[in-house]
């Protein structure tokens, strides 16, 4: 048994890796920009002036560093002899996508980063104009110029591009009849033609990019390397005290197997406390649940496959099977129209409909015990229901697939009492599939009942994994998703240990 659970947990340790993988991928492509989210929905490249950009710029280069977006995202990547091993630098996701996707096409990636970096300059003279050289004539065309360019730092497409540099050609190029040398000229003329120039070395870099494209690059494979200082390490481990100089700004959280889960996008609170406060709840609820599920549907699936053909069979069966097709949701409604708000009798409004009740530390423990016992009473009851009855149809089948079994007839013949034989040798062993399904036990401990949750406005962690999804709030997502992993694979451990206290037959070692 001893040498089972260490293989076992040695099998975790890969698992464990291939999940946190999986998860880690699926946090790299999901859409949205982090840093933009946890900025309560970014600053927009398309600002109204150069204080404002800097500004912005800082704010969302500082958070990025923060949550170790400056970093590569794994320890190597596999791309093309096309990409350079600097691309992760681009730190805004839309204009590193692009750069990604105008490689993938052009594969000049000199010529490419010239035309961005030339683009960036672009938008920086823009945004440098003296304010006091421009007048109404000009700051329409001014706008549509820094529009322009910001839609070229999310624009592979040549039509979206040539769109853009036709507009910005049109903005910058000042129609006026008045001559340039002219004493009547407008300051904002000569204001404009500062940043002609560079409009005109944005279409010439560009022009080149196209020009000298080398797209067979993208099919030569290439290798590089970042070593330790890495998203995914610093995710899983922390930072690592003695790789890079800025880990001190850097550092906002110490990884996965340290227990500092990062904070969460929408209000900068640690994940783990929003875990704790809310697997409290989660584990009051699951812990009842599946004790009454336990005590009440185990012993009904035995009296029902003992008294199989019976009325009383037939019509329990009848019910748990009419139970078990009701939606959670239909019942839950149902529970709140007429238990919560009488509005067909006033005797009818006898639970709360939504919270968890008294919370403060005004309250004595017996008060908020009493009070959580009432406002979870109608939860538990519509999550009782379907459960209640899978668990009794599943023991009940499991039970009789047993009694049919020849030792239960040798057991009958040898006059054993009916009480002993059902309860000593066919109970142990019809247990199989139970504790199958309570394998599934400590994975929804922490995963919770997200429709009951949210009808009943309960902030457990049904409710917060749902609110995550939502707001893309990725932290608190995927160290829910990380923590229900690694209890199934726990509980899966656990079942299996059952199995061989429940059937001595089954063996978790070889025999020699």
């Amino acid at each position: 048994m001893f040498k089972y659970v260490i293989k076992r947990l040695l099998y975790f340790i890969p698992t464990f890796i291939v999940i946190s993988l999986i998860t880690f991928s699926l946090g790299q492509m999901a859409p949205g920009d982090p840093v933009e989210l946890k900025l309560k929905g970014g600053m927009s490249g398309n600002t109204n002036g150069l204080s404002e950009k800097q500004t912005g710029e800082k704010q969302y280069l500082e958070l990025s560093e923060k949550l170790g977006r400056n970093l590569p995202a794994f320890y190597f990547s596999i791309t093309s002899a096309a990409y350079p091993d600097t691309l992760y630098k681009i730190r805004r996701a839309v204009e590193r996508d692009n750069l990604s996707r105008l490689i993938d096409r052009y594969g000049n990636w000199p010529q490419i980063s010239n035309y961005f970096a030339t683009g960036k300059k672009f938008e920086l003279a823009l945004l440098n104009l003296p304010i006091d050289t421009i007048d109404n004539t000009t700051f329409t065309r001014v706008q549509t110029a820094r529009e322009s360019v910001n839609n070229l730092f999310s624009s592979y497409d040549d039509t979206l591009i040539h769109q853009s540099l036709r507009s910005i050609n049109e903005a910058v190029n000042f129609k006026s009849e008045v001559k340039r040398d002219s004493a009547s000229a407008p300051v904002s003329y000569y204001a404009m033609s500062s940043v002609q120039p560079l409009a005109k070395e944005l279409q010439a870099a560009y022009d080149k990019m196209i020009n000298e494209a080398t797209p067979n690059k993208n099919y030569i494979p290439a290798i590089q390397f970042y070593g330790l200082r890495n998203q995914y390490h610093r995710w899983i481990f922390g930072d690592l005290p003695w790789v890079g100089k800025n880990e001190d700004a850097s550092r906002s959280c110490y990884g996965f197997l340290r227990g500092d889960f990062g904070k969460s996008y929408q209000d900068g609170r640690k994940v783990s406390s929003i875990i704790k406060e809310s697997m409290s709840l989660t584990l009051i609820i699951n812990f009842f649940e599946f004790l009454l599920i336990y005590l009440i549907a185990i012993p009904m699936g035995v009296s029902l496959a003992v008294k199989k053909g019976t009325t009383y069979d037939r019509i329990v069966t009848s019910v748990n099977f009419i139970l078990y097709s009701l939606p959670t949701f239909w019942i839950a409604t149902l529970m709140i129209i007429f238990f919560t708000n009488g509005h067909y009798a006033e005797w009818m409004n006898i639970f709360p409909d939504h919270g968890i009740g008294k919370t403060g530390e005004e309250f004595t423990f017996m008060e908020r015990l009493t009070d959580r016992a009432y406002h979870l009473a109608l939860p538990m009851f519509c999550m009782l229901l379907g459960a209640f009855a899978f668990v009794s149809r599943m023991m009940r089948g499991s039970m009789l697939s047993v009694l049919r079994q020849d030792y239960i007839r040798t057991a009958f013949a040898k006059g054993l009492t009916p009480n002993k034989v059902i309860w000593k040798h066919a109970f142990r062993n019809s247990l199989i599939p139970i504790v199958t399904m309570f394998a599934s036990f400590l994975p929804a401990m922490i995963s919770g009942a997200v429709i009951i949750e949210y009808i009943f406005t309960i902030p457990a962690m049904g409710r917060v994994s749902y609110e995550s999804v939502v707001s893309r709030n990725y932290p608190v997502l995927f160290t829910i998703l990380m923590c229900s992993a690694i209890l199934t694979m726990a509980g899966n451990l656990i079942a299996d240990i059952l199995y061989g206290f429940v059937d001595p037959r089954i063996s978790l070692t070889k025999k020699s």
